[in-house]
């Protein structure tokens, strides 16, 4: 199964963060669409009609999408990507689903962060989950994988 793994890719730590689970994902036998793997999304020469073209082929052709929900807020690609993947699910039902991955420990305190409601509503409207490790996003990518639409 092709996983759009979406999430800032701004620093070095956000695509050390992001490799580490595209490394861990391929290890379980998933493929994985990594948008800052090419070339084109880390060049300064690249325009904004270049990367939506990339990322949006990348998106049309996943089956499921894992996006880094951490931060003070969602990061706006994110949510963007998260919304084109959920039409795209609406029209085609190949799209299995999405999974939220928030390890940010400020959601968990009282009063902490959260998520937006409307981007948890886009992720649970299509069977998606919002789930706390690595570790559970490998498990319900598995069951989205195996289940039969």
């Amino acid at each position: 199964m092709l996983v759009y793994f979406a999430g800032p890719l701004f620093t070095q730590y956000e695509r050390a963060f992001i490799n580490g689970c595209a490394a861990r994902l391929r290890d379980e036998g998933f493929d994985v669409f990594v948008p800052h793997e090419h070339v084109l999304a880390l060049e300064d020469s690249v325009t904004a009609a270049e990367i939506f073209e990339v990322d949006r082929a990348g998106l049309g052709a996943a089956e499921a999408v894992l996006a880094v929900l951490d931060g003070p807020s969602v990061d706006d690609g994110t949510a963007c990507e998260i919304g084109i993947f959920h039409a795209l699910m609406e029209a085609d039902p190949s799209k299995k689903g999405i999974v939220g991955l928030l390890t940010d420990m400020r959601s968990r305190r009282p009063g902490g962060l959260g998520v937006n409601l409307f981007v948890r509503g886009c992720i649970e409207a299509g069977g998606g989950a919002i789930v706390g490790s690595l570790d559970d996003a490998v498990v319900l990518l598995r069951s989205l994988r195996d289940s039969v639409q």
